[in-house]
């Protein structure tokens, strides 16, 4: 293995995980030396490290994460995995020392899990870098005055479509995800993207276990994700927080939900609401049975689909509909980048009370729209 010094592979940045902060890792932004590119660095943090120099879970969750997203590189859903290896800088934040760089060698990064932990080395990933105001969890977060997100029907509708097919592949290799939480989750109106495949499993084929897993990852999907971006709340009946993320606590982290509160979302589609209460319930034991009711309720709105075509009017209102939350979303990308910069021009050395004066109220002018916004 060719052990080279860290900043010649990569160049380390800030942390990006501290609004969700994770149990096996910290997250950085870095630069790859090789072709500039800005990645998602993530390294286990040190405590992770056994005494006696064999890997604890954590150190082999790295690899088993690695494993899989090589498995499920043909989704467009997964973060895409650019690098592995193992580094030797102690502290938590990894600002030198040797780096050996396997890129998606995943047979090279197990073999050499065993030498380099036992050497006090550190795996990492080299993964493609999500901007945070698409992360779901970071946008959906309730304002200083308790003000709650939530999706648009016709977009977290869209969402959950994609996430079923790609539960729906990654369930046909056997891989459940397990892990459904919002922290997981970016989305940018169009598009949907999943991180954090350290806790998802490869399951045994021909076992009535698998068939449990496949269930219960469609349980977690309805409760864990479909309900939260449909009412802004944690299906533990509260506000939305950070969920722990240990394997044993992301096993049991839906355990005892198996009924979903609605009464602060009342206006949400009837039809949604029942599929998700028999999500809860278990009735779902596949995703086949969970994409089948969510195809019911999108032609409820407008979609029209092979198996259950909508009517005209209905087609027409969700055109505009799309339309009209485009706009949304241009206009409040817009906001964010005029308060760019006023923000640079703010930090400006020498600028007079008068002009700071008149940039701050516009600046908290828009920080108000931005809180109040219509689409997290």
């Amino acid at each position: 293995m060719q052990e080279n010094p860290l900043h010649a592979r990569y160049q380390i940045g800030n942390y990006i995980d501290t609004y969700a902060l994770g149990h096996y890792a910290r997250v950085l932004d870095a630069e790859d030396q090789r072709d500039g590119r800005i990645v998602a660095f993530k390294v286990m943090r040190p405590e992770h490290l056994s005494g006696d120099g064999t890997p604890r879970w954590e150190a082999r969750a790295f690899v088993h994460e690695a494993d899989l997203l090589v498995r499920l590189a043909s989704s467009p859903v997964p973060v895409r995995l650019y690098d592995c290896g193992y580094l030797s800088a102690p502290d938590e934040r990894p600002d030198g020392g040797e780096i050996v760089s396997l890129d998606t060698n995943i047979a090279a990064f197990k073999e050499n899990l065993y030498p380099y932990i036992g050497r006090g080395w550190r795996p990492y990933l080299s993964l493609e870098y999500l901007p945070r105001h698409q992360n779901l969890f970071y946008v959906m977060k309730p304002t200083a005055n308790n003000h709650r997100r939530r999706l648009p029907s016709e977009e977290g509708i869209d969402l959950a479509m994609q996430f079923a097919e790609f539960l729906r592949m990654a369930h046909q290799q056997r891989i459940v995800y397990m892990d459904h939480k919002l922290e997981h989750v970016y989305w940018d109106g169009q598009t949907l993207r999943i991180i954090d495949f350290n806790s998802s499993k490869l399951a045994e084929t021909g076992t009535h276990t698998l068939d449990q897993f496949l269930a219960k990852d469609v349980h977690n999907l309805c409760v864990g994700i479909i309900y939260p971006i449909f009412t802004g709340q944690s299906p533990q009946k509260g506000a939305l927080m950070p969920q722990p993320a240990s394997q044993a606590e992301v096993e049991q982290r839906y355990a005892n939900v198996n009924a979903l509160d609605f009464s602060e979302e009342p206006d949400l589609s009837a039809s949604l609401q029942d599929l998700l209460q028999r999500g809860a319930r278990q009735e779902l034991n596949t995703i086949r049975d969970f994409m089948t009711g969510l195809e019911r309720v999108a032609t409820k709105h407008g979609w029209d689909l092979p198996a259950s075509p909508t009517i005209p009017a209905l087609r027409a209102a969700r055109d505009h509909m799309r339309f009209g939350l485009s706009q949304l979303r241009q206009g409040q990308e817009a906001l964010r980048e005029a308060r760019e910069s006023l923000l640079e021009a703010v930090i400006l050395d020498d600028i007079n009370e008068d002009m700071e004066t008149e940039l701050r109220r516009l600046l908290a002018q828009i920080n108000q729209a931005l809180n109040h916004r219509v689409i997290p």
